[in-house]
């Protein structure tokens, strides 16, 4: 999550079309959405008996929260 710049965030509005005012909301925002997401990552991994988190215990995740994903195929 610290890996999250303020330059990816620009490039993220950008392609978006977002204004510039908003970037540290946008920022706020993706930092709640992600803590979310991985928390929920590792509580379901822990509940598998997994010390690892897999790209799909995140797919079934966002699944599990609604959000469609497109571009994973596994």
């Amino acid at each position: 999550i610290q890996g999250i710049t303020k330059p990816t965030v620009h490039n993220l509005a950008w392609c978006g079309g977002i204004l510039g005012l908003i970037y540290k909301e946008t920022h706020g925002t993706l930092k709640v959405f992600l803590e979310n997401v991985i928390c929920y990552a590792v509580t379901y991994t822990k509940y598998t008996k997994r010390k690892t988190v897999t790209a799909m215990d995140v797919v079934y995740v966002l699944k599990c929260q609604g959000h469609t994903h497109y571009s994973f195929s596994g």
